[in-house]
């Protein structure tokens, strides 16, 4: 038995939706703060980023899984598909909508908490060639962590792993690390720090996919039976709450 997929979907769609407010909301915060160190302003986004990241995946991961992001979820499905594991294609088309949905609400949110514009597009350009390599570069380091955790048994520390491991690469990857194609749909509809224009947004999804196409590559030679994890991604059944209602 599983958990009822609309419960799974409003997970997603909450989890992806408050990680977003925190991407967005820290970033309002950290220039109202710091106005004149950008430096200073990403250490606020990133540390509060990490924060609110690690706390979400503790709150909803023993009911989906706590992917938040379409390309974790496309991994799932994919390895999971020989095993007979992981997400079906009817879960994965949900979670994506679940997921891009919420990172759309999540921006709304955070602007009208700061008495922004609901909606206000971006005019943030990021469509450089080297930060299309940045995202590449974020998002197969983040397949990698996610399935190497579970192929290994340490699910369980995924909240503070993938937590501190989107934190480190706000700093290390020159696009500051969106790695995730639902986010940066929703960092479009807010002109804000942490926007993106609208225009650059179909490059990173791309880059995105393509660092996908990287980690599933680079976990068949290191962990060839991956797959057999799928079910343990993020959270694994066994820490999933059986108070929760499996009915479907």
């Amino acid at each position: 038995m599983t958990i009822a997929l609309w419960r799974r979907l409003l997970a997603e769609f909450l989890g992806t939706a408050l990680l977003v407010t925190a991407v967005v909301g820290s970033g309002i915060m950290a220039t109202t703060l710091s106005p004149h160190d950008v430096g200073l302003q990403l250490l606020e986004n990133s540390i509060a980023t990490a924060f609110a990241l690690g706390a979400l995946i503790l709150i909803f991961g023993p009911v989906s899984g706590a992917h938040f992001n379409p390309v974790v979820s496309a991994a799932d499905w994919f390895l999971g598909r020989r095993a007979g594991t992981g997400l079906t294609g009817r879960d994965l088309g949900g979670y994506t909508a679940a997921q891009v949905a919420g990172a759309v609400a999540g921006s709304v949110l955070a602007n009208l908490m700061f008495d922004l514009a609901a909606v206000d597009l971006s005019a943030k350009d990021r469509a450089a060639g080297h930060l299309l390599l940045g995202e590449v570069v974020a998002t197969s380091g983040l397949i990698l962590l996610v399935f190497a955790l579970a192929r290994s048994g340490r699910a369980t520390v995924a909240p503070a792993a993938v937590g501190a491991y989107i934190g480190a690469a706000y700093w290390f990857t020159s696009s500051t690390s969106f790695a995730n194609p639902a986010v940066t749909i929703g960092r479009a509809v807010t002109d804000t720090f942490a926007g993106i224009a609208p225009a650059s947004v179909p490059g990173f999804v791309i880059a995105q996919l393509v660092g996908l196409a990287v980690g599933i590559g680079l976990l068949a030679a290191l962990y060839p039976d991956a797959g057999k994890a799928a079910d343990q991604v993020v959270v694994p059944p066994n820490d999933r709450d059986p108070a929760i209602d499996h009915r479907p």
